[in-house]
């Protein structure tokens, strides 16, 4: 079993920072592909950014300049750091790996989200 864990939601004004973390624990073979998306009240869920193995980071044309993603590959983890927050990035901010479960396996996984509330 797999599980991702996020943390680091809140409460914050606009135009602050915020740094959310995700780790990935379990039977886990190595971890490729992570990424972060959200999802605001009312609207789908979307990418914000994603992450390879190697560490190449990709962004929609949205998220460019004020989201940065990393990982820690030792760690099984992920970051999100939100710069110049705007209340439009309120929204729950979800986590998902493309985690190889063995040689010949992988599957996706989701955390259960962390909420990022943004007050104007």
């Amino acid at each position: 079993q797999v599980q991702l864990v996020e943390s680091g939601g809140g409460l914050v004004q606009a135009g602050g920072s915020l740094r959310l973390s995700c780790t990935a624990s379990g039977s886990i073979f190595s971890i490729n592909d992570m990424g972060w998306h959200r999802q605001a009240p009312g609207k789908q869920r979307e990418l914000v950014a994603g992450i390879t193995w190697g560490g190449i980071a990709n962004y929609p044309d949205s998220a460019k300049g004020r989201f940065t993603i990393s990982r820690d590959n030792a760690k099984n983890v992920v970051y999100l750091q939100i710069n110049s927050l705007k209340p439009e990035d309120t929204a729950v901010y979800y986590c998902n790996a493309r985690v190889r479960l063995n040689l010949f396996s992988s599957r996706d996984y989701w955390g259960q989200g962390t909420q990022v509330t943004v007050s104007s």
